[in-house]
């Protein structure tokens, strides 16, 4: 079957792009497992890119396991395609929207951690997350911005879960969190009611779980990042033009890592 490419464009790189419509095209069958893929030549005159652009792309779908290539055949669908693996979309990273919807997952899935987290904590656990807390509250009296702690306080919770897949789940999400806290967090010290308010939700959330109440610790928490949103979206429009882009380039990294 004869595949026709769109020409890409600028905007996220050249080779993600090429590499997105390659995939879908495997993904939905229309190059099926066993198939070759169109020649390099071909896919430059389509995608209208240089060589290099689609051997990069080509790599890509390599490394997550989608083709394979065959010494002097060319490069084929793999006959038993993967898991897909999850993937982010790159394109328009880094805006402020992205870091909000980057606090939606965060809030969908660390409501639960932190009341599961209440349900299963032992007296370590319990140690770890005042430590952690007390790290955050050092650092920031200290002038530091607490990204790093503030990431280890919400991994000492997710260790309390005992569910390795949700602790891996948010392990494989920090790298995406790390530019969304870093944002988020240089919002919040901008204004001292803002950094009094996420003392105080950490505070809450520290508390239900130390009471071993789930409802209240997953309450705490989705609370916590729903105002995180607010913040955000209530941010003085000069700070996103002068820091939020910039802030925010850890997630794009991540994203096309």
């Amino acid at each position: 079957m004869s595949q026709n490419f769109t020409p890409v464009s600028s905007g996220a790189r050249l080779s993600d792009q090429v590499a997105e419509q390659l995939s879908a095209e495997i993904k939905q069958g229309r190059l099926a497992p066993g198939d070759k893929l169109p020649t390099e030549a071909r896919l430059v005159e389509q995608f209208q890119v240089s060589r290099t652009v689609v051997r990069e792309a080509v790599s890509r779908l390599k490394s997550v396991g989608l083709v394979d290539s065959r010494q002097g055949s060319g490069v084929f669908v793999k006959p038993t395609l993967p898991i897909a693996p999850l993937h982010f979309e790159a394109q328009h990273a880094a805006s402020q929207e992205a870091v909000i919807q980057m606090v939606e997952v965060r809030r969908a899935l660390e409501a639960e951690v932190a009341a599961l987290a209440a349900q299963r904590r032992s007296a370590s656990d319990i140690r770890r997350i005042e430590k952690a807390v007390q790290a955050l509250h050092d650092a920031v009296k200290a002038g530091g911005n607490g990204v790093a702690e503030d990431v280890n306080f919400h991994r000492a919770i997710a260790e309390a879960t005992r569910n390795p897949f949700l602790i891996q789940t948010l392990e494989y999400l920090s790298q995406f969190v790390h530019g969304a806290t870093q944002v988020t967090r240089a919002n919040e010290a901008r204004r001292v009611d803002f950094a009094a308010e996420v003392q105080s939700e950490h505070q809450a959330i520290l508390q239900a779980v130390q009471a071993g109440d789930p409802d209240q610790a997953r309450q705490a928490a989705a609370t916590h990042m729903g105002n995180a949103i607010n913040r955000i979206r209530n941010a003085d429009p000069s700070f996103w033009v002068q820091e939020g882009e910039r802030l925010a380039q850890p997630l794009v990294k991540g994203l096309r890592s």
